[in-house]
């Protein structure tokens, strides 16, 4: 017997997929919330879902999930009942009156500059794939991009010589990004490389991968899974105690920024953001680094054992 809601749920996906632009990764997880969805509700026609049903649900979820993951099913449901009144197979909206749930204060996860530094070195060899693996760590702190956007890149939106590259984020939305010169050395090292690795593709009969910057050993276009292992490989090489994360160095990308003085709307654009608030949750951080330097150079901040020692 066919899923609840499967015909619909999977023209919704279609539409995200070519008409929105939206990463596999994203289209995955809002199915997946439809899918629980669905199997809550238990009809086929979405006409006959109702706003008590859904707050249900929602309610449900409220006990057994964090509520970042509620907010984002709900955001899922939302986003296919607008889908579904565009396309005219229902005539209201059931969720309209629902609220969001408050979020959880969210503090980024980032790491010191220390550790950065560490994490960078960490693949020193000369093999292809130490050479590989050391132009993806310094691109990602370099320009901040999420895992999706680095897997994605493709040699034509590459540019050594302004040292700048064409990034495709959420939403299909393009930004150009600067990319610094520590790792636009390392990809000038690394693509004679990537020439052997495209080589395995057409050594096994198959066409050789023309597009994409960053490949497996068998020639095919990286997936950001695989980067996932190789950051938390190399962190743990460099002796940090901590998970990291690709999302981590795009935090510390910001951080860092932001440390230095960097605007915060620059940083926003930056990092792809659509919400300024979104670029805010970084600030707390920055004024945790401020309030250091206050406490050690301003005159008035030295008391209770705060600052340096008078001379």
């Amino acid at each position: 017997m066919p899923a609840y809601l499967q015909p619909h749920i999977d023209g919704f996906a279609r539409w995200l997929m070519v008409e929105k632009g939206y990463s596999d990764n994203t289209v995955e997880s809002y199915c997946r919330d439809l899918a629980e969805f669905a199997d809550h509700a238990k009809v086929d026609e979405p006409g006959r879902i109702d706003t008590p049903m859904v707050r249900a649900f929602v309610y449900g979820l409220a006990g057994r999930n964090k509520s970042t993951s509620v907010a984002r099913k709900l955001s899922a449901l939302r986003t296919f009942f607008r889908f579904l009144l565009r396309e005219g197979t229902i005539v209201s909206n059931p969720v309209l009156t629902i609220a969001m749930p408050k979020h959880d204060r969210y503090m980024p996860a980032f790491l010191t500059v220390d550790e950065v530094f560490a994490l960078l070195e960490t693949p020193g060899g000369t093999d292809t794939f130490a050479l590989r693996d050391r132009a993806i760590l310094e691109m990602l702190y370099s320009t901040g991009v999420r895992v999706a956007e680095l897997v994605g890149l493709d040699l034509s939106r590459l540019d050594l010589v302004e040292e700048s590259v064409r990034v495709i984020g959420k939403g299909n939305k393009e930004r150009l990004v600067p990319v610094g010169s520590p790792a636009v050395e390392a990809i000038r090292v690394y693509l004679p490389q990537r020439q052997l690795l495209s080589g395995n593709r057409g050594r096994r009969g198959r066409v050789e991968e023309k597009a994409a910057l960053f490949l497996n050993s068998r020639g095919q276009r990286l997936t950001a899974r695989s980067v996932e292992r190789l950051v938390c490989d190399y962190a743990l090489r460099a002796g940090i105690v901590n998970r990291v994360t690709p999302h981590a160095l795009r935090h510390s990308f910001a951080t860092h920024l932001l440390e230095m003085g960097a605007d915060l709307r620059v940083v926003q654009e930056l990092l792809g953001h659509a919400s300024l608030s979104t670029t805010q949750r970084y600030t707390h951080l920055n004024m945790d680094h401020l309030s250091r330097v206050y406490d050690l150079a301003h005159p008035l901040a030295r008391k209770a054992g705060k600052g340096v020692e008078p001379e």
